[in-house]
């Protein structure tokens, strides 16, 4: 009984959400914002979240902001991301963002 309860445990911890994240920009700072996400340092700060390599992104036509799709693996460290509580992040997140709003995703059958 104990090694189910723990098989569940694992799964639970280890299950993959998928969510939409929305951030809203600073005027004139996507490049700066896209590149911290890109360099080695916002690598690592969203690969202790997500999986990097299954995120879709998208940018808004008029530069002000972007959209993700991200596969998130550890939603606690999300939060703190996307809050701009990351203490990597913090920087990046103060010069460039106005706010993220982060949505969970569900596929609808139909």
């Amino acid at each position: 009984m104990l090694d189910y309860y723990n098989a569940e445990k694992n799964k639970e911890e280890t299950m993959e959400k998928e969510v939409l994240v929305i951030v809203d920009l600073k005027e004139g700072k996507l490049e700066k914002f896209m590149g911290w996400m890109q360099s080695d340092e916002g690598m690592s700060v969203r690969k202790s979240a997500a999986h990097p390599e299954k995120t879709i992104g998208a940018v808004k036509p008029d530069k002000s902001g972007v959209m993700f799709k991200v596969f998130v693996h550890n939603m606690e460290k999300m939060k703190e991301m996307v809050s701009g509580r990351n203490p990597i992040g913090k920087p990046v997140y103060d010069e460039c963002v106005n706010k993220m709003d982060v949505w969970e995703l569900t596929k609808v059958e139909i």
